[in-house]
């Protein structure tokens, strides 16, 4: 298993999925998506992963009312501002190659193996 977890220093779900990872002996590699974001070729993987780009926003966020994503129409406007303010995105998500999952899945995570 090649495992990234994007998340939020912060965020106890992410906490939580580190501490799922850790406690099964299994690597991964942390990425701090407010400090980093995440590239294009990352973005687009994990976004077909998911089935859209819906899942992938934290719709109670601060950065959420901020940035009007509400009021947008167009997919691209919302791609564009999230990956401008990488705040907006719903954490943990959690990548194995072409998988992807976003929240604490563990029930999923069992099945990569």
């Amino acid at each position: 298993m090649n495992i990234q977890i994007f998340g939020k220093s912060k965020c106890f779900e992410t906490k939580k999925a580190e501490r799922y990872f850790k406690e099964r002996g299994i690597r991964y590699q942390f990425v701090d998506i407010v400090k980093y974001g995440m590239s294009m070729g990352e973005y687009k993987s994990i976004k077909a992963a998911v089935g859209g780009v819906q899942p992938l926003i934290d719709s109670h966020s601060k950065a959420y009312e901020e940035n009007y994503i509400a009021y947008l129409a167009y997919e691209s406007d919302i791609e564009a501002k999230l990956l401008e303010n990488p705040s907006l995105f719903c954490t943990p998500i959690v990548r194995n190659g072409k998988q992807a999952t976003v929240g604490y899945c563990p029930d999923i995570w069992v099945q990569w193996k």
